[in-house]
């Protein structure tokens, strides 16, 4: 696929991954939109990045994404790359309350991509080219226990997104997934700090990378770095690999 002349639309593109798909596919050539929650973290991305354009937006909120889509449409967005999520430890045996008391990572993680998705697919499929990129994970083909709905949510992204491609493989709409693996960002709202994990995983610009590669060379799965162990061994050995992941911690 053509990586430069598009107008790409990220969610979550104030900080972390987003913003470094931001800066990489600007310097290929291409009008980026980004959206995001806080107002402050997009200010600060548009002063690094001058010619971003930028909107506050929560994906999770119905009317939100309305007018983000509206706004999308209008500046002829042709990639949609679905970016926005959240990470967090549950406990199931505390019951509801701890569920309860976070950021709700289905709708963040799954709905509004679903949501999102459906807005665009009818003007996508009368632009060429045209794409959806979904940001997965690798822990949604090997779960991390302590993290269940976050790795569900990655995990039904995944299938979301090979229904999809299938559905739009008539329309010249690409479909694209990108796999990370533990990415050094702000994701989990800090509880690697809080618990006192030293490794921070690969950076936001490695992921970024892998992703222009893969769209230029045109495939739609990319798992990045160690994430591609995870994807593998969830198709040949996955109970091994799930056990030897999960019991270190």
């Amino acid at each position: 696929m053509k990586t430069s002349g598009n107008t790409i639309l990220i969610t979550g593109g104030g900080t972390g991954i987003g913003l470094s798909m931001a800066r990489d596919f600007m310097k290929e050539g291409n009008e980026v939109l980004v959206c995001g929650r806080r107002e402050s973290r997009l200010f600060e991305a548009q002063q690094r990045l001058p010619n971003l354009k930028v909107k506050v937006c929560d994906i999770t909120d119905e009317e939100e994404r309305e007018s983000l889509a509206d706004w999308a449409i209008a500046s002829g967005v042709n990639i949609l790359v679905n970016n926005a999520g959240m990470q967090r430890m549950v406990n199931f045996t505390r019951g509801l309350p701890e569920l309860a008391e976070g950021d709700n990572e289905i709708r963040s993680n799954l709905e509004a991509p679903v949501y999102l998705s459906a807005r665009l697919v009818p003007h996508l499929m009368r632009r060429k080219p045209a794409a959806i990129v979904n940001v997965s994970s690798g822990l949604g083909f090997i779960p991390l226990a302590i993290m269940p709905v976050y790795c569900a949510t990655k995990a039904a992204l995944h299938s979301f997104s090979v229904s999809l491609r299938h559905q739009l493989s008539a329309t010249g709409v690409m479909v694209f997934e990108v796999i990370p693996p533990m990415v050094d960002t702000d994701l989990d709202r800090g509880a690697r700090t809080r618990r006192g994990q030293e490794d921070r995983g690969i950076s936001p610009d490695e992921v970024s990378k892998a992703l222009l590669q893969g769209m230029a060379e045109d495939r739609v799965e990319i798992p990045v770095g160690a994430a591609a162990n995870l994807v593998a061994g969830s198709r040949t050995n996955f109970d091994q690999v799930f056990q030897g992941m999960n019991s270190r911690r």
